[in-house]
């Protein structure tokens, strides 16, 4: 059994990896065109643009959750991610109260622990950056045989 789990391991990371992707792009998305409901605590609204720290984390919110649902540069990402929830839980949440049930900071809590595991693991199956790292791997591969095919002279 635990061999069956470990070869669907990749497979159960990228279903992971993109569904946390979507939920916080979708966290972007509403606190940047007031979709899903819009920003919390706007009642439907918008955050104003340029407006510290809430509007760089609605971009890095849709910006960040497009790239780790698609896979594209999941690690780096996924680190600035983890770094932005983080901020947010100890700047908004953690002064309210020590314990997330109790200051609301769930989600970023989830989100920063969920993107710190991302950061260690990488896309899993399905993400582009697989593409992207297998491509590479096939030219340095290409290219070390033809350093060793001999020369003729």
């Amino acid at each position: 059994m635990t061999g069956r789990l470990d070869s669907a391991q990749p497979f159960a990371l990228g279903l992971f990896r993109m569904v946390v992707g979507l939920l916080f792009a979708c966290h972007g998305a509403a606190s940047l065109f007031g979709v899903l409901g819009g920003a919390v605590g706007t009642d439907g609204g918008t955050v104003e643009a340029g407006a510290w720290p809430n509007w760089y984390a609605a971009v890095i919110q849709l910006v960040g959750g497009t790239l780790v649902l698609f896979g594209l540069g999941t690690r780096v990402v996924a680190f600035i991610a983890s770094g932005s929830m983080a901020y947010a839980y100890f700047t908004v949440h953690q002064p309210g109260a020590l314990w997330p049930m109790e200051n609301g900071g769930e989600a970023p809590a989830m989100f920063c622990w969920a993107f710190l595991l991302l950061v260690f693991t990488g896309s899993g199956a399905f993400g582009l950056d697989r593409l992207l790292t297998r491509r590479d791997d096939d030219e340095e591969r290409e290219r070390a045989a033809g350093a060793r095919t001999p020369v003729s002279v």
